[in-house]
């Protein structure tokens, strides 16, 4: 399927819009360094021998870090734990600062603490009436990342192509052997964190609208801000507690370079079905590579337009901001960030393209403090994770219909703004948060 040339000039445009923080899980690794496991993996999970013995070069010659202002935590601050939870912390602790690991103090000091988040995080959730999650269960989840994240990111990394199906172990034959269900890994590493009883999803009729139209072979496009890493894992929960939960196991998202390259961030990755794109500054970074970038950016936008022109509905996920919202340091606020009219003009080009009806909704999501994000971003590496028990919220908007053409664009994104930012605040309202 070939575009046109108004068609090929929008495609090389849209990569401008797309900020490398827009990546859904991306803890910031420094990959210049090699790691090696010489010890066994906590019981938990099987130990796979001689992880990793070559050095892995980064993949990029710029890469980005957000810092974050807030006073950070000390040792003391993880000390509360249950002695279930404390003795299971300290296994995985242990295996780490004993491993032959020659990384970086500031990397390992930065697994460290993502371990001590996530650890006091499901302890919490373990102490909540009814809760499933425990001290096994958590080792089990962290064990995990660590190992598919060393062996799909760093011992063998594993190579996206500019649309990826995602790999749930199924059919291992048609995945190259494996049989590991990486979106159930994903979800059940991020679920314990969240406080599903107490999670709102507002817009359920809105929603089986889309299912519905979905169903019937049309394609939905939800234009949604971005806060937290663990978005896709978030909307999983929301859809399956809403009744669709293959749906939300179906859903395409667009995604930026991190997530693709990034050790931590690979395997969540691989259980989702992707359309992977260059950010504008990923492109510039390395001249040598700009062309065949740019192609690829052009090759995933052919592969997107494939995806809707199929009798099938396809269902896509796209934060139009191009990164994670941001806390405003002097009131505490979490504003929306704005939507990009050029990445919202590209996917209604698109839709029209797919010679489909192609639906629209915004997608409002309360998920910051599930992982919350740094307040600034910079040029560099070293960001810490950052992981809160709680509630999250999703809201699903009427349909976005706007009639007119080429004079209709800014009106067009200007309602996709308002209805997220309208859902936004009825999630503020439901969860309770001034």
């Amino acid at each position: 399927m070939k575009f046109g040339r108004k068609a090929t000039a929008a495609v090389l445009t849209i990569a401008s819009t797309f900020d490398a923080s827009n990546a859904f899980v991306s803890p910031t690794y420094n990959t210049h360094h090699a790691v090696a496991f010489t010890h066994s993996l906590p019981k938990a999970v099987p130990h796979t021998s001689s992880m990793l013995s070559s050095t892995t070069e980064s993949k990029s010659t710029e890469t980005e870090t957000e810092t974050e202002t807030e006073t950070p935590k000390t040792d003391d601050t993880y000390s509360d734990l249950t002695p279930e939870f404390t003795e299971a912390k300290a296994k995985i602790l242990a295996f780490i600062s004993q491993s032959e690991i020659p990384v970086s103090p500031t990397m390992l000091e930065t697994l460290q603490h993502f371990i001590n988040e996530y650890f006091t995080s499901c302890n919490r959730a373990s102490l909540v009436e009814g809760s499933i999650v425990t001290a096994e269960s958590t080792l089990g989840a962290m064990s995990s990342v660590i190992k598919y994240g060393v062996q799909h990111g760093l011992k063998d990394p594993f190579l996206f192509s500019t649309s990826h199906k995602a790999l749930r172990g199924i059919d291992p034959e048609a995945e190259d052997g494996n049989e590991v269900d990486y979106y159930k890994f994903g979800v059940d590493f991020f679920k314990p964190c969240m406080d599903v009883e107490k999670s709102p999803v507002l817009g359920g009729d809105n929603l089986d609208k889309a299912m519905e139209q979905l169903e019937n072979g049309e394609n939905v496009i939800f234009l949604a801000n971005h806060q937290s890493e663990a978005d896709p894992q978030v909307v999983s929960v929301a859809f399956e507690k809403m009744g669709h939960a293959v749906p939300a196991a179906e859903m395409v998202y667009v995604a930026g370079h991190k997530v693709t390259t990034d050790p931590l961030a690979v395997p969540f990755s691989m259980g989702r079905n992707l359309i992977c794109i260059h950010s504008k500054k990923h492109i510039n970074a390395d001249p040598d590579t700009k062309s065949t970038k740019m192609r690829q950016n052009i090759g995933a936008m052919g592969d997107m337009l494939k995806m809707l022109a199929s009798p099938k509905g396809t269902a896509l996920w796209v934060a139009p901001s191009g990164g994670r919202d941001r806390r405003d340091v002097e009131s505490g606020d979490i504003p929306i960030a704005d939507f990009d009219q050029k990445t919202i003009d590209m996917f209604r080009l698109m839709g029209n393209k797919s010679k489909k009806p192609t639906h629209f909704y915004s997608m409002s999501m309360r998920t910051y403090e599930l992982c919350p994000p740094p307040d600034n971003v910079e040029t560099g590496v070293g960001e810490q994770r950052n992981v809160r028990y709680g509630p999250v919220g999703v809201s699903i908007s009427e349909e976005l219909v706007l009639e007119g053409g080429l004079e209709s664009r800014e009106a067009f994104r200007q309602l996709a703004f308002d209805k997220a930012e309208e859902g936004y605040n009825a999630l503020l309202e439901e969860l309770d948060i001034n």
